[in-house]
């Protein structure tokens, strides 16, 4: 059974509900608490013991670049002044793993977006990962879909169960009976309260099977000409091929919206110990304020 050790992060896109703060700073590069939110999902995956990591970018997203790289100004400077202290950690995300980048010249789709990796990626079953959905668990969540596709293999979605409210803003996956994980029949993107065949929502973390591309090749332009990954996870079904979903455990934030970015800042820093007592004692008081 192969060692999962490839993933691909993508980091091309607009940000357009987080505009004007996305005009010149990447989405992925927002901070949650001291570290842009891209840093996260590195972490993530080196956790559980991705050591390739492939970013998916586009023009205007050299900051990402900078960010795992060595050198610059900053790093210059804190040298030169002998601040160890801070070189660290600016250096350290350079050393987290092996990075490649690839670009996405146009926004065609979420399938487009993988397939611009195709040449590290194909042959093997690779990790997935939409920095937007901040995922914090004691077990990452990357490490819990390895876990879960020993026994399974093909590829594996990430679900949660979403609100009725929400259903018509997620994909929604049709398992066959119950378990976890659980093998789909299908996957129906945003459907409607009546039409959606479970309340599983899908997460951005995905388990890829070796098959993928050869799916992503045969299925035909979407709207304004996207290839949807769900449309190649669904041929994959249609082929016979084993797609699951797995229900994490931990705590999701939705960063893409501004009410995510703020929840995930205050999740984040109530998580750290060096934080966690003057934000609780901070919210406590402007919640106080706020209510009387």
């Amino acid at each position: 059974m192969p060692h999962i050790t490839h993933a691909v992060i993508l980091a091309a896109g607009l940000g357009t509900r987080m505009l004007p703060a996305t005009k010149s700073v990447p989405k992925e590069m927002l901070p949650v608490v001291d570290k842009p939110l891209i840093q996260y999902a590195v972490e993530e995956a080196v956790r559980a013991g991705i050591t390739e990591i492939v970013f998916v970018i586009a023009d205007g997203k050299e900051a990402i670049v900078d960010h795992f790289g060595h050198g610059g100004r900053t790093e210059r400077i804190l040298e030169r002044d002998g601040r160890g202290d801070l070189l660290e950690g600016v250096r350290a995300p350079a050393d987290l793993a092996n990075f490649h980048y690839r670009r996405q010249p146009e926004p065609l789709g979420i399938a487009h977006a993988v397939a611009c990796g195709r040449d590290i990626l194909e042959g093997q079953p690779f990790v997935l990962i939409f920095p937007d959905d901040l995922l914090l668990a004691e077990t990452p969540v990357v490490g819990q879909l390895i876990a879960a596709y020993d026994p399974v293999e093909g590829s594996i979605i990430a679900v949660q169960q979403v609100a009725d409210a929400d259903v018509p803003q997620y994909g929604i996956v049709d398992p066959q009976g119950s378990g976890n994980p659980v093998r789909l029949r299908g996957i129906v993107e945003k459907p409607s309260l009546a039409a959606a065949p479970s309340r599983l929502g899908v997460v951005g973390r995905y388990i890829l099977g070796p098959t993928i591309f050869s799916h992503i090749d045969r299925i035909p332009p979407g709207k304004n000409g996207e290839l949807q990954l769900t449309d190649a996870l669904a041929s994959q079904i249609a082929a016979g091929e084993p797609v699951s979903a797995f229900a994490y455990e931990g705590t999701r934030y939705d960063t893409g919206r501004p009410l995510g970015l703020i929840a995930a800042n205050i999740g984040a820093g109530l998580a750290r110990s060096d934080l966690h007592q003057p934000l609780a004692d901070f919210l406590r008081s402007l919640l106080k304020s706020e209510l009387s």
